[in-house]
């Protein structure tokens, strides 16, 4: 008998890593996948806080393709490792602060560290050339197969046919003729692909699995890094930067004010770790404040959470700050018009 071959596919939870891995199932290769978790995964956050993405499954991607696959996948936690690559990245940053030619090196690498380690023989990508335009032109992908370390062991079925014969495919493990030749931005081929699969109500094709490709996310993360002077985050500050309204009246401080409910009790876990602004007569929201506020900031950080609460049109609404102490305070305030509101306060 044959020997079976093994491979490391890396799972995004998107539609690319799920045909690619598929493609290797069919030719009789044992695969398990493996997603890394670096805590700006888009996966489950705010799908499951707020009540306009209701209708968005409440589910992992990654873990889905998995159970559409029948295969193990290994969920491995890099967000302390990952600093660095979103910190320093080698190769810049794309259109936003997403470092995503660093991120796929350092990926592939620590799929091959884990290859060698459970003595798997080669790794599966999803990637499409011309896809992705800073990680997958076809110049760059031999950036990747080069500083990962990968070498011929890295193969990528869905434009295989596109590129040299790696490893897997010189030595007959699998058949290169059974690969595709995929490129460019049109989607149209995978969905075909999935279709004769017979793979149904899988994430969006066009959609990014990544917080640090969108444009708001990012800006509140370089605010971040501007207002503590330095380059630092961790992971509660990368959850806070999904949830609220972000509001900087000063350099010296920055409010996170809830849109509904649901961001409401998301943010009441962290009331510990910061100061808040509770609105006490009227529904309103909770407002996290993040910097080392005076008197006078408190009041006028109330106002503008007040109006953001039901009593915006009233002449004063009653309002509760906790400070980091937890020292309490309650008094009356009278909102702040709209009109004295600044545009350049939101992040």
């Amino acid at each position: 008998m044959s020997a079976q071959y093994k491979a490391i596919a890396l799972i995004s939870g998107g539609l690319d890593s799920l045909l690619a891995a598929k493609l290797m199932l069919e030719q009789g290769i044992h695969v398990e996948g493996i997603n890394f978790y670096t805590g700006f995964c888009v996966e489950g956050h705010t799908h499951a806080i707020r009540k306009k993405d209701k209708a968005k499954p409440k589910r992992n991607n990654a873990l889905w393709s998995a159970e559409q696959l029948g295969i193990k996948l290994h969920i491995i936690d890099i967000i302390d490792e990952y600093k660095d690559v979103l910190i320093n990245p080698k190769h810049g940053y794309g259109a936003n602060m997403n470092p995503c030619l660093d991120c796929k090196i350092f990926m592939v690498k620590k799929a091959k560290q884990w290859m060698q380690e459970n003595d798997f023989d080669f790794i599966v990508s999803g990637e499409v050339i011309g896809q992705r335009p800073m990680s997958q032109r076809k110049e760059l992908l031999p950036v990747v197969v080069r500083e990962s370390g990968a070498n011929d062991r890295l193969l990528r079925p869905l434009c295989a046919k596109n590129l040299a014969p790696t490893l897997p495919e010189r030595e007959g493990w699998i058949d290169r003729d059974k690969l595709k030749n995929f490129s460019g931005r049109n989607r149209k081929p995978q969905m075909a692909l999935a279709a004769e699969f017979g793979f149904e109500d899988y994430a969006s094709p066009a959609g990014g699995c990544c917080f640090l490709t969108d444009k708001n996310y990012s800006d509140k993360l370089v605010d971040l890094w501007q207002a503590r002077n330095r380059k630092e985050y961790d992971l509660d500050d990368i959850m806070l930067l999904k949830v609220g309204r972000h509001i900087r009246p000063q350099a010296h401080y920055k409010l996170i004010v809830s849109r509904e409910d649901g961001e409401n009790k998301f943010l009441n876990g962290y009331k510990k770790q910061f100061a808040s602004i509770e609105i006490i007569s009227h529904p309103g929201p909770l407002t996290l404040v993040d910097g080392e506020l005076t008197d006078n900031d408190f009041i006028f950080a109330s106002r503008i959470a007040a109006r953001f609460s039901q009593g915006r049109d009233t002449d004063s609404v009653t309002v509760k700050i906790i400070r980091k102490n937890g020292e309490e305070q309650q008094f009356d305030i009278p909102p702040l018009p709209v009109s004295e509101i600044k545009q350049e306060w939101y992040i």
